[in-house]
C-alpha cells in the first residue's frame, strides 16, 4: 500500500514536473520579471473570468482571420483621414481682382495688366484694391487713358484670379471680398456631421450589428467623397461634407466596436493602434497627392476612385460573434466563430462551443436612458465625454494656431502625421507598462506641459520655437486619442459599446465647434488659456476610472459590478506584488499551471484506497 501510494506521488512530481519544462520552453520564464509572470497569470485568470476569451483562445488569438481582420481597417483609414482632412487643400488662398471685361468692348488688344491699371483703383502704397472697380462709362479707350475714371463700386460682375495656379474652392464659388467666412462655415458644417452622425450610427452598430454599420458608412465615404466632384455650388458641397463627416465617425465607431470584440489582451491594444497610425498615413497621402493636383475636383476624383474597392467588404467583412450573441443570434455567432477557426486552422472543443448559450434575459433591451440608470456607466461617459472634448478643442486650437503663424498647410499635416505615427507606437510601449488609466494620465500631463509653455510664450518669441511646441503638442494629443479610444471602449458592454462611443464623440464634435468659434471671434491668449484648464481638468477626472488592462469585456449591464470588483481585486494584487520576489513569483505560476495542466490527476478518495 506504501508503495503504491509512493508510486502515485513520482507519478504527480513527475508530472508536475513535465508541465513546468513545457511551460518554460514556450516562454522562458527563466528571463521574465516577477511583473511579467504574475501580469501572464492575471491573464490566465481573465480568461477563466470570460468565456469568450477562451472561445478566442481555441479559436486563435492572433491568426490569420484575425490579421486579416486588422488589415481590412487600414485602408477605410486612410481614405477616413483623406476625406476628414481635405477642406484644408481645397481653400487654397487666391488673390482676387474685380471682373471689368467691359472695357474689352472698346479695346479688345488691351492686356491683362493694362485692363487692371485703367479699371481698377489702387490703395494709397500702390496696391490695387481687389474689391473695388471702375463703374463703365461710354466714353472711347483714348478718353479713357487720357483722362481716367473716378467712380468706384463693388464688384459687379464677379472677380477674375490672374494670379491663379490652382482651381480651388475660392475662385470657383468666388468666396471673396465678405465671402471669406464661407470657408470657417464648412469646417463648422464638418465638425457638427458627428454632431448628428454618431448618435445615428451608435444606434445603427448596437441595433443592426457592426458589419451593416461598417458597410453603411463605407458606402457614405464613396458616394459623398465621389459626390463632391461634381457639385455646382458651394450649399451643395456644405451638404456633401455633412455627408463625409458623418460617414467617417460611423466607421471609426463601428470598427472599433468591432476589432474590441473580435480580439483579446494586447492583440486588441496593438490592432487600434495600427489602425490610428493608417489614418495618419492617409493624412501624409491627401497631402502628397494635393500637392501634385491643380484642380480640387480631381482630388476627390482620386479620393473617390481610391474608395471604390471597399465595395468588397460586402463579402469579406464578418460580424461580431459578442453582438450576435448578446442578440440571441447564437446559431450564427457558433457559425462565425466555427468559420473563424477554419481559417486559423484550429478546431473549437465541442464542450466549449457548447457554452456559447442565451443570454439569462435573452435578447438585451438596452436604451441610452442606461447610461444615466447605471452609475459606473453614467462615472464613464461623463469623464471620457470631458476627456474628448478637451482634446478635440485642444487639438484644433493648436492647429489653428499654426495656421495663424503663416506655416505652410503641407507642413502643417505632413509632420505632424509623422509625428503622430511614432506617439501612437509609443503607446504599445506605455499600455503593456503601466496600463490604460496611467497612459491616459500620462498623455494628459505632457498635453497640460505643453500648453502651458504655449501660454507663457511671448509674442516676441522666436517663431520655430513655437511651432516646435505646437507640434509637440499635437504629439502628445495623438497618443491620448490612440489611449482613450482603447480605453474608453473596454469600459463599456458589448450591447451600449457603439451608443457609447458616439456619445463620447458628441462631445469631441462640440469641442472642435467651441475651437473655431473661439479662435475666430479672439485673437489673445484665452484659447490657450482654455487649452490649460480643461487639459487639468481631464487629467484629473482621469483618475476615477477603473485599469481595463487584463480585465474581460463585459457584454451587459448585469455584468458591470463583477468588472468593478475585478478591479478592485487587481489592485489588491497590484498592491501586494511589489513586494513578492522573483521565487514566489515562479512558485505561483507554477501552482496554478500545475492545477490547469494535470492531465493524470489523483482524486483524494484514490488516494485513500
Amino acid at each position: 500500500m506504501a508503495g503504491e501510494d509512493n508510486f502515485k506521488e513520482e507519478l504527480r512530481s513527475q508530472d508536475a514536473s513535465r508541465n513546468l519544462n513545457q511551460h518554460e520552453a514556450a516562454g522562458h520564464p527563466h528571463s521574465w520579471s516577477p511583473e511579467m509572470l504574475l501580469r501572464r497569470l492575471r491573464a490566465d485568470h481573465t480568461k477563466q473570468d470570460d468565456k469568450f476569451a477562451n472561445l478566442l483562445d481555441a479559436v486563435g488569438e492572433f491568426g490569420t482571420f484575425q490579421q486579416r481582420l486588422v488589415a481590412l481597417t487600414f485602408i477605410p483609414s486612410i481614405m477616413s483621414a483623406f476625406f476628414m482632412f481635405a477642406d484644408y487643400f481645397v481653400f487654397t488662398a487666391q488673390k482676387p481682382y474685380c471682373n471689368t471685361s467691359w472695357i474689352l468692348a472698346v479695346g479688345p488688344n488691351l492686356s491683362e495688366a493694362e485692363q487692371l491699371n485703367l479699371t481698377i483703383p489702387r490703395a494709397p502704397n500702390g496696391s490695387f484694391l481687389m474689391c473695388l472697380m471702375y463703374l463703365p462709362v461710354p466714353w472711347n479707350l483714348d478718353s479713357i487713358i487720357h483722362f481716367g475714371l473716378n467712380d468706384t463700386d463693388k464688384c459687379r460682375d464677379g472677380w477674375i484670379y490672374p494670379d491663379a495656379k490652382k482651381r480651388s474652392l475660392i475662385n470657383e464659388f468666388d468666396l471673396v471680398c465678405g465671402a471669406e467666412t464661407k470657408k470657417d462655415t464648412a469646417h463648422i458644417m464638418f465638425m457638427a456631421g458627428p454632431l448628428i452622425g454618431s448618435l445615428i450610427f451608435g444606434l445603427i452598430t448596437d441595433k443592426m450589428g457592426r458589419y451593416p454599420a461598417i458597410l453603411l458608412s463605407l458606402l457614405g465615404l464613396i458616394i459623398f467623397g465621389f459626390g463632391t466632384a461634381f457639385v455646382n455650388s458651394f450649399h451643395l458641397y456644405l451638404l456633401f461634407r455633412f455627408g463625409i463627416s458623418q460617414s467617417v465617425v460611423g466607421y471609426v465607431i463601428s470598427s472599433i466596436s468591432l476589432a474590441t470584440e473580435w480580439l483579446v489582451g494586447e492583440h486588441r491594444a496593438h490592432a487600434i493602434i495600427l489602425e490610428h497610425c493608417f489614418f495618419a498615413v492617409g493624412a501624409m497621402l491627401l497631402t502628397g497627392i494635393a500637392y501634385s493636383l491643380p484642380h480640387w475636383r480631381l482630388l476627390f476624383l482620386v479620393g473617390g476612385v481610391l474608395a471604390v474597392p471597399l465595395i468588397s467588404y460586402i463579402w469579406i467583412l464578418p460580424e461580431s460573434p459578442r453582438w450576435l450573441m448578446m442578440k440571441g443570434k447564437v446559431k450564427e455567432a457558433k457559425q462565425m466563430l466555427c468559420y473563424a477557426a477554419s481559417v486559423n486552422k484550429k478546431t473549437i472543443p465541442s464542450n466549449l462551443l457548447d457554452e456559447v448559450q442565451l443570454p439569462r434575459k435573452k435578447v438585451t433591451q438596452a436604451s441610452v436612458l442606461d447610461f444615466c440608470k447605471n452609475r459606473q456607466l453614467c462615472k464613464v461617459i461623463l469623464v471620457m465625454s470631458c476627456v474628448w472634448f478637451t482634446v478635440s478643442y485642444t487639438y484644433f486650437t493648436l492647429s489653428l494656431r499654426m495656421r495663424e503663424l503663416g506655416v505652410s498647410v503641407h507642413f502643417r499635416h505632413v509632420v505632424p502625421s509623422i509625428m503622430e505615427v511614432s506617439a501612437r507606437l509609443c503607446c504599445i510601449f506605455l499600455l503593456q507598462q503601466i496600463g490604460r488609466k496611467w497612459s491616459l494620465a500620462v498623455t494628459l500631463l505632457q498635453t497640460i506641459i505643453w500648453c502651458l509653455l504655449l501660454l507663457f510664450l511671448s509674442e516676441g518669441t522666436l517663431k520655430s520655437m513655437t511651432i516646435l511646441v505646437l507640434t509637440l503638442g499635437e504629439f502628445s494629443l495623438a497618443a491620448t486619442v490612440t489611449v482613450f479610444f482603447l480605453y474608453t471602449a473596454e469600459l463599456l458592454p458589448t450591447e451600449l459599446r457603439a451608443r457609447g462611443l458616439g456619445l463620447v464623440f458628441l462631445a469631441s464634435a462640440a469641442g472642435a465647434i467651441l475651437s473655431l468659434t473661439i479662435i475666430n471671434q479672439t485673437h489673445s491668449l484665452l484659447p490657450i488659456f482654455l487649452c490649460c484648464v480643461l487639459a487639468i481638468v481631464a487629467f484629473s477626472l482621469s483618475f476615477l476610472l477603473p485599469e481595463t488592462r487584463n480585465q474581460p469585456l463585459f457584454d451587459s449591464l448585469d455584468h458591470s459590478p463583477q468588472m468593478r470588483n475585478n478591479v478592485k481585486d487587481m489592485t489588491i494584487e497590484d498592491t501586494s506584488s511589489d513586494d513578492m520576489s522573483e521565487e514566489a513569483a515562479k512558485n505561483v505560476v507554477l501552482n496554478a499551471q500545475i492545477l490547469r495542466l494535470d492531465p493524470y490527476p489523483v482524486s483524494k478518495p484514490a488516494l485513500e484506497q
